[in-house]
């Protein structure tokens, strides 16, 4: 996709929604022996949604697995929008879209393996993660350059604030 494309679809964006394993996180499970789960984010990934949010672009979490971290640290970001324990995601992106009375081309899709392509589909930015599956990077709009959990999610919002002229602004807080 030639940039000037992508910064078109970028800038009519109004809804990001994230997977969450192999997205904001490396994609792998930690179980301790007593059963509990563990993940780790990327906190620079924290931060560019904390930024997005702060320029009224909505974010959402649709994620096949359940997990209290993934809560806890959605709480922690002021995200709103969380679906955990969604094998089939679709339902939950056409909820979410309704709940919040967006056309599909507003919505971006950030996945990384073929149970996000039915959402990447019907979605007017899509995104893989550059070490997403093949049949993912090939139907993507736009690939990062960063793998999962470390620094796609964060890419993807500096993506959408620059075309969205919010950037400088979301970046002058810290200068």
């Amino acid at each position: 996709m030639q940039d000037t494309e992508l910064l078109r679809k970028a800038a009519s964006i109004r809804l990001v929604i994230f997977d969450v394993d192999g997205v904001l996180t490396d994609g792998g499970l930690y179980l301790g022996d007593d059963g509990q789960e563990y993940k780790t984010f990327y906190s620079k990934d924290g931060l560019g949604m904390k930024m997005l949010l702060g320029t009224g672009v909505d974010i959402g979490i649709i994620t096949a697995r359940t997990s209290r971290v993934v809560s806890l640290r959605m709480e922690n970001l002021g995200i709103k929008h969380l679906f955990q324990g969604r094998e089939d995601k679709l339902p939950a992106f056409l909820e979410l879209k309704e709940k919040l009375q967006l056309d599909s081309s507003q919505i971006a899709y950030v996945g990384d393996d073929v149970v996000d392509l039915p959402i990447m589909r019907r979605v007017g930015l899509s995104v893989a993660v550059q070490d997403a599956h093949q049949e993912v990077l090939r139907l993507a709009h736009w690939q990062t350059r960063s793998p999962g959990g470390r620094g796609a999610a964060r890419e993807v919002c500096e993506l959408l604030m620059e075309a969205q002229g919010s950037l400088g602004t979301a970046m002058e807080r810290y200068r």
